[in-house]
């Protein structure tokens, strides 16, 4: 699929609704899918069908399905606040989907969402073991729907564009990558007033999958680099301590660190 060109930043006129882009079919679908089923909690007849599709405690009763079908059910209370997130996936996720093309934006899609899954379910497992209450009916709520989608689109445009200028509620000029911390940052005030802890981990590891995805060499290249500047750290430390010690003089050469 041809790639479309994307500038971004709302001072650029590039991004969100000013972007030269279209509107790709893929997007429009997973936003129809997310009002549909937001809306169907609501009545009593149909409030079944996103219950059984939601990420719940049930996983380990067998409804293993949900781990696929969460990210596309709609999450939150009657409100303008949801047809606002439908509207910030809708920003980022059109220019990340023209960016990676369709196949490489439902893999990254695919394996964020699940490994989020994998992890906020493992953290309640391991939390009900360990306190030995059961979850209540608020469990994974900071993941749910919308909520992990936007998760995962709004990282990986924070990776793709780290420059890019975004005007954080329309006010304050952040660059791009700075969306990473936030979006930690936004889902521990969430954790605070929800406490699910769970919900709050499945965040996290959406955002790391997602950056760990996009950066050069995937996810082998990621924890390389982060190998390697861990060594380059701990031989610094070695050398400091040295040359306190023995009163070295430690030298930086061009490639090397000689010790005299």
């Amino acid at each position: 699929m041809q790639q479309r060109p994307v500038t971004t930043g709302f001072g650029g006129g590039g991004f969100g609704l000013g972007s030269g882009a279209p509107v790709p079919s893929d997007l429009v679908a997973v936003l129809a899918a997310l009002f549909a089923t937001f809306s169907l909690q609501f009545f009593v007849s149909t409030a079944v069908i996103p219950a059984l599709l939601r990420l719940s405690p049930a996983v380990f009763s067998g409804f293993v399905w949900q781990v696929v079908t969460y990210p596309f059910v709609g999450w939150g209370r009657a409100g303008l606040w949801f047809l606002l997130e439908l509207l910030i996936l809708f920003w980022f996720g059109r220019d990340v989907f023209w960016r990676l093309g369709r196949r490489r934006f439902w893999l990254l899609v695919a394996r964020a969402a699940l490994g989020a899954a994998v992890v906020a379910l493992a953290v309640q497992l391991l939390h009900a073991g360990i306190g030995g209450v059961a979850p209540g009916p608020g469990a994974f709520q900071l993941m749910q729907g919308q909520r992990i989608l936007m998760a995962i689109v709004i990282a990986a445009f924070a990776t793709l564009w780290g420059e890019a200028t975004i005007l954080l509620f329309f006010v304050l000029p952040l660059k791009a990558r700075w969306f990473l911390w936030l979006e930690v940052l936004f889902a521990f005030i969430g954790f605070l007033e929800s406490k699910d802890f769970a919900g709050f981990c499945g965040i996290c590891a959406a955002v790391l999958l997602t950056f760990t995805a996009l950066q050069r060499g995937g996810v082998g290249g990621t924890l390389h680099g982060w190998r390697k500047r861990a060594e380059a750290w701990i031989l610094r430390r070695r050398l400091e301590r040295l040359k306190r010690s023995r009163r070295f003089d430690v030298i930086d050469g061009d490639r090397d660190e000689y010790i005299h």
